[in-house]
């Protein structure tokens, strides 16, 4: 998932809501740890207002690529399936887990009977096919890899669908744990079309109030709701806080009540306020640099060729990656937080196999750039997201790469403009980062793979896609994890992206709300959330 703040996380335990401990003093901050959860009773009634740290993109399932469109969704469109605090796949529109056939080509899903969209019109296994089928087929869609491997979907009867595929996939449940799965009313999609976003229906505890470009977007509880009697909130409104010290200084003062995605430099002050909890969480992602190799014709389109210097030069995007140090990196962006790595897959992750990154060598980085014979200084030109973390992130950058002959200029852009840059090609280097999903094609084959619709580096190899198709067909994890280890190590190779690592995210909380759910995916629920019966 594409996002406007440099955040994904790396954690492969259940999260929780805690309180967060220790002074607001001195020296790098300290992670919040991770315990039980906050279950006291919560009262009916009540608005939430939520800081997110972007707009999101448009709120169509079948075309959204941001972090906090996500975290929107999560209150307004429901999926098949969803994930647990035990980072399990679990049913949610489903009723239980895909039946699949023995050669895996066939997937059977029983779906809820008696539900509604939340426009009144039922739920059915028609509607899921129509979802579905504009996930994989329409050609905005950027799910379509997504599904890539469905080649049709079949109404057996209103509660059933079977799925056939074109080859076994055994990243399916995971991808229809994601906006692949949710299921919009067909009679939305009818009405709206290609439009769908601008007043998504689905089935969720939430349904689309409102919306204000660049200000907020408002949700109000949902009359059609299946389990309506657990959602405690009459209103969320989600607004838009781009800047992380406006977010942290509205939490404090009560302007709103959930700070999402706080910047690790605020951790540290709000630990010592007692009218706040800090707790942390995080998706399976991880922070890039993104250097533009092929991606000339926009990114879902046949590679081409990009004349900038670092595309023409491989041995130039070495000696960058070699200027980079993802630890000092790490300690003055991230206060020490985060966890250098160069590899899309968790460091904790089953399907980790072990890597080696480059090396932080400025020596070898100039001999790289003088054999190179391109005249320094070699102008780099980096697209970062124009936060003051993010700012600070490309600061850094420039000032390692200056060191070995590059001339770095950054050019601020805010997320719309940084997703229409990606997917055109219209760039040289940006940052991105990528929330990540449970299974690790969902962290790849969108990303990596040729003519993904978040390729942004236009990178295509088959050393890359074989790999990669080939893992999302077998169950062996060491098999798949192998498989995942060689194309890592040729993306490695060719430098469209340079990972520089896993991250957690931060999520700050008025002491009064309970009821959140927060897991490894790093999206905040609130179907259960609101004002705690008891203060603390």
């Amino acid at each position: 998932m594409h996002v406007r703040l440099l955040l994904a996380a790396l954690v492969l335990a259940p999260l929780s809501l805690t309180a967060c401990s220790g002074s607001g003093s001195g020296g790098a901050a300290t992670a919040p740890s991770r315990a039980t959860a906050d279950n006291r009773a919560v009262k009916n009634g009540g608005t939430l207002t939520v800081a997110l740290i972007s707009d999101p993109d448009a709120l169509d399932p079948s075309t959204g690529t941001s972090l906090v469109g996500r975290e929107v969704f999560a209150s307004i469109c429901e999926k098949l399936y969803d994930t647990n605090a035990q980072s399990q796949l679990v049913p949610m529109l489903a009723t239980a887990l895909p039946k699949l056939s023995a050669d895996g080509k066939t997937a059977t899903i029983e779906v809820r009977s008696g539900i509604k969209f939340n426009d009144g019109t039922p739920f059915d296994a028609a509607a899921v096919k129509k979802s579905l089928d504009r996930a994989r087929t329409w050609s905005k869609s950027t799910r379509r890899q997504d599904l890539a491997a469905v080649s049709k979907v079949t109404v057996v009867d209103p509660t059933t669908v079977r799925l056939t595929l074109s080859r076994p996939f055994t990243p399916l449940t995971a991808q229809l744990a994601d906006r692949a799965g949710m299921i919009m009313s067909p009679k939305a999609l009818d009405k709206l079309g290609d439009n769908f976003g601008t007043a998504p229906v689905c089935v969720a505890p939430f349904e689309f109030e409102s919306r204000t470009s660049d200000t907020q977007i408002v949700v109000k509880k949902s009359p059609y709701y299946y389990d309506k009697s657990k959602v405690k909130l009459d209103k969320i409104i989600y607004t838009i806080m781009v800047d992380p010290n406006s977010r942290a200084v509205n939490l404090k003062s009560g302007d709103v009540q959930i700070a999402d995605q706080l910047a690790t430099t605020s951790v540290n002050g709000l630990k010592g306020d007692p009218n706040v909890k800090v707790v942390s969480g995080g998706g399976l992602g991880y922070g890039s640099l993104v250097i533009n190799i092929g991606d000339a014709n926009g990114a879902t389109k046949k590679p081409g060729k990009v004349n900038t210097t670092l595309a023409q030069h491989p041995e130039l995007r070495e000696a960058f990656e070699m200027s980079l140090d993802r630890k000092a990196i790490n300690k003055a962006v991230f206060d020490g937080l985060y966890q250098p790595d160069c590899s899309p897959i968790p460091l904790n992750s089953q399907f980790r196999t072990k890597t080696t990154c480059t090396p932080f060598d400025v020596a070898k980085a100039k001999s790289l750039v003088a054999k190179s014979g391109v005249k320094t200084p070699i102008p780099v030109t980096f697209e970062v997201y124009n936060d003051s973390t993010n700012m600070r992130l490309g600061q850094v950058i420039q000032s390692m790469a200056k060191a070995v002959g590059f001339d770095v200029k950054l050019q601020p852009a805010d997320a719309a403009a940084n997703i229409q840059d990606g997917a055109s090609g219209t760039f040289d280097t940006m940052t991105i980062a990528w929330s990540g999903r449970i299974d690790p094609d969902g962290n790849v084959t969108n990303l990596i793979t040729t003519s993904g619709a978040i390729n942004y580096s236009g990178v295509s190899d088959p050393g890359i896609d074989g790999p990669i198709t080939q893992a999302s067909g077998e169950t062996d994890v060491a098999q798949r994890a192998a498989l995942y280890a060689k194309a890592v190590a040729r993306q490695a190779a060719l430098r469209g992206v340079i990972y520089l690592y896993h991250s957690e995210y931060y999520m700050g909380l008025n002491k009064d709300i309970a009821g959140v759910e927060y897991y490894e995916d790093g999206l905040p629920r609130f179907k259960t959330a609101g004002y705690a019966a008891e203060s603390r």
